[in-house]
């Protein structure tokens, strides 16, 4: 079946109409100060667009300010549902009318993804991408204001060719990118700084596995920690274990209440004779590291294996003591 490719620029404009709805908010005054960990901040606007056929769409967006959400699309009624406080709902208008008439397969996805980045020295980019069933399809040079193809199929010059024609899009798309969005994301760092600065410490545990009888895993578990950058790493006799076939680290996990977790995996000899040592660094702990040696978790697995014993042992005792306690009757004469 063939369908029309619908909706397209709709999808961008409605991530820049995001934008401005999340921008509905008074500039403060005094100027914004900078946050106590200055970096690099991202403001990332994402849709994604499955056409099951030629009249029903199924949509899904999200905006973000670095992790935090700050709201999503309720894609029934095509309303905002902002989820901080400091955000407030202004009035958007997505178009959903605008069309772009081609024939493709059904079902298909477009995915789009508008936002900017605000560098620690005021700088920002600004950057805007189209993909079409899951691969790259279009990007936007927000210098040139030029669409930019990645592969070169007739559909993408067929898209490429309608938006730069479509000169009220340019317009609009070179305000947000060069004004808008910056200024906006001064506004969401400013309101949303107690977010943003938001530090929770790291709680790292260490056990081992034994796969085989040749072979000890040594797994240092870390969680509960934000924000989100750490650095995890294996020490053996004081020196740091480099990356190799032995070390395994996992991507960052996000947790339940909002906060992240990774485990990293080293595997070593059984009794190979070295001390083995799990190190943390994170922002929360500021200049100091947590050091989690192995030998600290086999004595407290031996104490606790101690205690047990002589938890059993007192009982035993106990349970003797009593039985002899108990007075024995005379046997009655016959």
């Amino acid at each position: 079946m063939q369908s029309p490719c619908c909706c397209l620029l709709s999808l961008l404009l409605y991530l820049f109409f995001l934008s401005e709805t999340w921008a509905n908010l008074e500039v403060p005054s005094p100027p914004c100060q900078p946050l106590s960990h200055a970096g690099t901040f991202t403001v990332r606007l994402l849709q994604t667009t499955t056409f099951q056929n030629t009249s029903f769409a199924d949509t899904e967006g999200l905006g973000l300010l670095e992790d935090i959400e700050l709201g999503s699309l309720d894609k029934h009624t095509w309303s905002i549902r902002f989820c901080q406080p400091w955000v407030q709902e202004g009035n958007p208008s997505p178009s959903r009318n605008l069309c772009l008439l081609f024939a493709l397969p059904d079902p298909f996805v477009v995915q789009c993804t508008a936002g900017c980045m605000l560098y620690p020295n005021r700088t920002s980019l600004a950057f805007g991408y189209v993909g079409y069933n899951g691969q790259d399809f279009l990007s936007f040079d927000t210098k040139n204001l030029t669409w930019t193809l990645y592969q070169d199929t007739e559909l993408s010059r067929y898209v490429q060719s309608f938006l730069h024609n479509y000169t009220a899009l340019s317009e609009l798309m070179e305000t947000l990118f060069n004004d808008t969005c910056v200024d906006d994301m001064e506004v969401l760092l400013h309101y949303g700084r107690a977010a943003l600065e938001r530090q929770e410490l790291p709680v790292a545990t260490v056990f081992a596995r034994t796969p085989s009888l040749d072979q000890l895993l040594l797994v240092c578990h870390v969680t509960g920690f934000y924000p989100r950058p750490i650095s995890v790493a294996w020490l053996r006799d004081g020196q740091e274990v480099p990356p190799g076939p032995a070390l395994n680290t996992s991507t960052i996990l996000p947790n339940a209440d909002l906060t992240y977790q990774l485990r990293s995996v080293l595997a070593v000899a059984p009794r190979d004779g070295h001390s083995y040592v799990c190190r943390v660094r994170h922002h929360s702990l500021g200049t100091r590291s947590l050091l989690i040696p192995w030998e600290v978790v086999l004595i407290t697995g031996l104490m606790a294996g101690l205690l047990a014993a002589m938890a059993v042992a007192a009982m035993s005792v106990l349970w003797v003591w009593r039985q002899r306690s108990v007075p024995v009757c005379p046997m009655e004469q016959h």
